[in-house]
């Protein structure tokens, strides 16, 4: 049974930063790929960050150069670095794998809520 747990959320200022953890459990990460996602309160969820098996990463333009995602392969841990936070980055952020022979399997956390204020 795979599972994925995030945590590192929480309430920080304007500016601040904060680190999301994703360990998984019961899941190769293999060919396929991992990434971040949120969903601000009443808004759509959002793809913020890819990480796929061969390393390759891409951003949303909406946290490019401030969010940096990275995977532990030892660890079973998707990081989400998170700088210079913006009160528009307050959402729920959940992590999402994706496996299977073919990738069509998706998995996903419970989510971690972030909150930035000014």
């Amino acid at each position: 049974q795979v599972q994925l747990r995030e945590s590192g959320g929480g309430s920080v200022q304007v500016g601040g930063s904060l680190k999301l953890s994703c360990v998984t459990s019961g899941y190769t990460f293999g060919n396929c790929a991992m990434g971040w996602y949120r969903q601000p309160p009443g808004k759509a969820r959002e793809l913020l960050a890819t990480i796929t098996g061969d390393g390759t990463i891409t951003y949303a333009d909406s946290v490019k150069g401030r969010f940096t995602v990275a995977h532990d392969n030892g660890l079973n841990t998707l990081y989400l670095q998170m700088n210079n936070l913006k009160t528009e980055d307050t959402a729920v952020y959940q992590c999402a794998a994706v496996g299977g022979d073919i990738c069509n399997y998706w998995y996903w956390g419970q989510g971690t809520q972030v909150t930035v204020s000014s």
